[in-house]
């Protein structure tokens, strides 16, 4: 018989992070990496768009980091024993390396731009929104407990990731690109 998937152990509002603690499923902590997980689905429905091969390759990659980040986030700092994956610059720098060869192909932006276009496009500005959100919450995490700042450094990385790559599948799908006009 499979195990069952409930264990009625957060019934009363808390859960268990990685080393046993219970905290609040409101804490701060919960929120940051609920964030992180809710991004990595937005993610994954970007994947599953019809995209270039090296896109998705990226996305997989990315979504490994997230469940990192995510791991990283789950554990008690102080009582965990466990030995975790974690982020390093390399995870940084591919990137940025990926947003500087998308960029070399795409127009100067001359404006700020209205997400949308296209569904895939627009995707990509919900994840970019969440992964912003993710970071405001890692953040509010690190002030109460310092974190590693590749944790945040590399959400900061994502969304300028997911922003350019909104820009490419843009160029890639022939969609519009609305340039914001603003009414002063």
């Amino acid at each position: 018989m499979a195990p069952k998937i409930y264990t009625k152990t957060g019934d009363k509002g808390e859960t268990s992070l990685i080393g046993g603690t219970r905290i609040p499923k409101f804490d701060i902590r919960i929120e940051a990496y609920g964030t992180v997980d809710e991004l990595n689905s937005y993610i994954g429905l970007i994947r599953d768009q019809a995209i270039d091969e090296n896109s998705r390759t990226l996305l997989i990659e990315v979504q490994d980091r997230l469940f990192t980040i995510g791991s990283l986030l789950a554990a008690d700092p102080v009582k965990n024993k466990m030995t975790l994956p974690q982020i390093s610059e390399q995870d940084i720098t591919v990137l940025e390396k990926e947003i500087d060869n998308m960029n070399e192909h795409l127009p100067e932006m001359r404006s700020f731009v209205l997400p949308g276009g296209h569904t895939t496009i627009s995707f990509c500005h919900v994840a970019r929104c969440v992964c912003r959100r993710a970071e405001r919450c890692v953040l509010r995490l690190n002030e109460k407990e310092p974190l590693n700042e590749l944790i945040y450094k590399y959400l900061n990385r994502l969304s300028d990731y997911l922003f350019v790559l909104s820009r490419k599948f843009t160029q890639d799908l022939n969609a519009p690109e609305t340039p914001w006009k603003p009414r002063v």
